[in-house]
């Protein structure tokens, strides 16, 4: 199905999905849809597979076609169901967008070019050729910490006109970007959180949507803290995000793909294996990290549920 900008309005709970891998680095499909299930039955609005947390990059072409196929298969029309795009070049660009929507995917989370730090007329002239060449709808992901290139509000004005870009995952880690995005855009795109510990902020100033990491873990907990802040209810919002926000505090880190499939393990039992060069965590660093998750259940199981 073929989603453009005039019926596209994405909101809610976005996890960006974790690809589930064998301990010798093979595909786990079956425990990837597993996951999937688990996160659309707790409650989130959409999915988003083979995002950078989904090892995109490391993954073959083959590989990022089965993922989606499985998901397709799992998610079954219940939320809308994404993909990650990221390449060096815009030939293999189109050339996967355009087969990821023959796949199934209903909208893409675009990367920039993953190798090279575009100005700011190469960056917009990318996600324009992108929004202009394939039929799906678009979420611009902005990571300038991790990729270098800044989708700055200027840039997304002088986009306004691609009707098929429709979203940008905000991940500067500056929260006054969402109001200058919106100062200078005004509500032409729908603006998601794409940074865990600054999800309250972020929805204080009027976010409509949240790409979320630690939602694979948690994602009962994720939804009620989304609706949470939706609903204007900062009270209870705040207690949650509190005892959240040290385990959040692990999406910010170059490592958060180790640290969030620990979280996984942790929580329900999933696997935790990560394909090279990442390897798995290991002495002190494992030791840290797993005092953070411990303390997050326990904390999590001793206190009351909201009714969000």
């Amino acid at each position: 199905m073929t989603l453009s900008a005039d019926t596209v309005r994405w909101t809610g709970v976005f996890p960006a999905v974790t690809t589930k891998l064998k301990e010798d680095e093979s595909l786990d499909l079956p425990a990837t849809q597993a996951s999937i299930d688990r996160l659309i039955t707790n409650g989130v609005s959409g999915v988003i597979v083979l995002p950078m947390l989904g090892e995109n990059a490391s993954l073959t072409a083959a590989e990022r076609e089965s993922v989606i196929l499985a998901a397709k298969e799992v998610v079954a029309g219940r939320v809308p169901l994404l993909s990650g795009l990221a390449h060096v070049g815009m030939t293999e660009a189109l050339a996967s967008a355009r087969h990821y929507e023959k796949l199934g995917a209903q909208g893409l989370m675009a990367f920039p070019s993953i190798a090279y730090k575009s100005d700011p007329r190469e960056t917009a002239a990318w996600y324009r050729t992108l929004g202009t060449g394939c039929g799906l709808p678009i979420m611009i992901y902005n990571n300038p910490i991790a990729y270098g290139v800044d989708v700055t509000p200027a840039i997304l004005n002088d986009l306004a006109d691609v009707k098929n870009i429709v979203c940008v995952k905000e991940e500067t880690g500056n929260i006054r970007r969402v109001t200058d995005l919106y100062n200078e855009c005004g509500d032409r795109f729908s603006v998601f959180c794409g940074v865990d510990d600054l999800l309250l902020e972020s929805a204080a100033l009027g976010v409509t949507g949240w790409v979320s990491g630690m939602t694979n873990a948690w994602p009962a907990e994720c939804v009620e803290l989304f609706n949470l802040c939706m609903a204007g209810r900062y009270d209870e919002a705040r207690r949650l995000y509190r005892i959240l926000t040290p385990a959040f505090h692990l999406d910010t880190d170059v490592k958060l793909v180790q640290y969030i499939k620990l979280a996984e393990k942790v929580v329900y039992g999933a696997p935790e294996w990560v394909r090279a060069p990442r390897l798995p965590l290991i002495g002190t660093e494992r030791e840290r990290v797993l005092g953070v998750l411990e303390a997050t259940v326990s904390v999590l199981a001793a206190t009351p549920r909201s009714a969000a």
